[in-house]
């Protein structure tokens, strides 16, 4: 048998509801014996659905599409880049600007544990933790992207980028063209996570 295949797609929905399913039985024992608040529990999860996730990220690639000033201190110090848009804390203390080009696809992985960027790209995917993703994603890339509906030119050289504790990275995918003249919060609505992580490209306009 091969490995099962990383491409969250076909297979996303019933892990997520079986995820779905156990955190909101976790979260009425926790109500119901008095270790949390239902206030404070709500405001954490607002605060990764909305605050903290891949929505402040899609704001900074929209920042780096219209802004060329931005975008050069972005590959220059993504962490005080980002920073002064006001995304930070845990997991974002050391953060990497990676511009994909026609010369160049970046692709992140961590092939330990699962560290990713949470104040720019929120809690990371199911299929990004998960084993197969991790290993086959450093030994073969193009494979891995065409799995996620990617095709990239032969010619195109694929980087992969292994996040440790210390450092990890954001992908700035190449700005979609026929998006001249767009504001940041239209270009930002194009922005997805997988693009940010290597794995998709931006929405067409």
């Amino acid at each position: 048998m091969g490995e099962p295949d990383p491409h969250p797609h076909p297979h996303e929905h019933s892990e997520l509801d079986a995820t779905e399913l156990r955190v909101r039985a976790l979260q009425t024992i926790l109500l119901e014996k008095g270790y949390v608040e239902a206030g404070a529990l709500d405001a954490i999860v607002e605060s990764y659905q909305t605050r903290i996730g891949p929505r402040n990220g899609a704001r900074v690639v929209a920042k780096a599409w219209s802004d060329p000033d931005y975008f050069d201190w972005l590959l220059r110090d993504a962490t005080a880049a980002v920073a002064s848009l006001g995304y930070t804390g845990r997991q974002g203390e050391h953060l990497v600007a990676l511009a994909s080009t026609d010369q160049v696809h970046h692709i992140v992985v961590c092939t330990l544990c699962s560290c990713y960027p949470w104040p720019v790209l929120g809690l990371p995917p199911v299929w990004y933790k998960s084993a197969p993703y991790r290993s086959r994603a450093v030994r073969d890339p193009r494979g891995v992207l065409a799995e996620f509906g990617v095709a990239l030119p032969p010619e195109r050289e694929i980087r992969v980028w292994d996040s440790t504790a210390e450092v990890r990275y954001l992908v700035i995918p190449q700005r979609p063209p026929g998006t001249e003249g767009m504001s940041e919060e239209q270009l930002a609505a194009l922005v997805t996570r997988d693009s940010m992580i290597g794995t998709g490209l931006p929405n067409a306009p």
